[in-house]
C-alpha cells in the first residue's frame, strides 16, 4: 500500500472512532512554553514524554539540528508568534547527542542532489544568485555550541521581550535524559 493511502485509511478510522477526542485541547499552550527541537524521528514521542508534556502543553517547532540559522527566518518568526500571540514566557532550545547536523558533510549532500537529478547548472545558478549552498547546508561542530548560539540569538533578538526566559538543553535520543547547557533562570 502507498504511504498516503495507508495514512488516509487509518485517518478515516481515527475520525470515525472519535480517537481524536483524547487529544482535545485549545491552540494556547497550557505551560506557556515553546520548544525548538530537532526533527530527528527518535524525538517524536520521546521528547514530550521525557519532559512530561501532554498534548496542548507546549508549542513545538522542529527543524534540522534545532538550530536557528537566520535571525529573521521562519524559526524565529514562529518563536515570536508563540511569544506574542500565545503568551509564551519561556523558550527551550533542545538539541540532542549524535545529531546528523553535527559535522554535516555539505559536499556529500551536494553530491546527493546531483545523484537525485538536480543539475549542476541549478546549483551554479543558485550560487551566482547569492545562495551559497554549502553555507546554507552547513551544520555545526558541537551540539552544545549550536544550542548556545541559538539561545543567544533568541535572547538578544530585538523583538524578544526581556522578561522571556530562554533555556538550552541536550537530550539523549536513547534515554530521554536531559542535560542543561544554559539555565535561563541564572544570569
Amino acid at each position: 500500500m502507498r504511504k498516503l493511502d495507508e495514512i488516509l485509511q487509518y485517518n478515516n478510522k481515527f475520525v470515525k472512532d472519535k480517537i481524536y477526542e483524547q487529544y482535545a485541547t485549545s491552540k494556547n499552550p497550557d505551560k506557556k512554553i515553546v520548544i525548538l527541537s530537532c526533527m530527528d524521528t527518535r524525538l517524536t514521542d520521546l521528547l514530550p514524554k521525557a519532559l512530561n508534556l501532554k498534548n496542548g502543553y507546549a508549542k513545538i517547532i522542529k527543524n534540522a539540528g534545532a538550530a536557528i540559522m537566520h535571525p529573521f527566518g521562519s524559526i524565529t518568526r514562529s518563536i515570536m508568534v508563540a511569544i506574542y500571540e500565545f503568551q509564551v514566557d519561556e523558550v527551550l532550545v533542545i538539541g540532542h547527542h549524535n545529531c546528523g547536523m553535527c559535522n554535516l558533510n555539505t559536499k556529500k549532500m551536494t553530491d546527493k542532489f546531483l545523484d537525485r537529478g538536480i543539475s549542476k547548472d541549478v546549483i551554479d545558478t543558485l550560487f551566482h544568485s547569492g545562495i551559497d549552498i554549502k553555507k546554507w547546508l552547513k551544520g555545526f561542530d558541537s551540539v552544545e555550541e549550536s544550542i548556545k548560539d541559538s539561545v543567544e540569538m533568541i535572547k538578544n533578538h530585538p523583538l524578544t521581550p526581556k522578561d522571556v526566559i530562554v533555556h538550552g538543553l541536550v537530550i539523549s535520543p536513547e534515554t530521554g535524559e536531559l542535560q542543561v547547557i544554559i539555565n535561563g533562570y541564572e544570569k
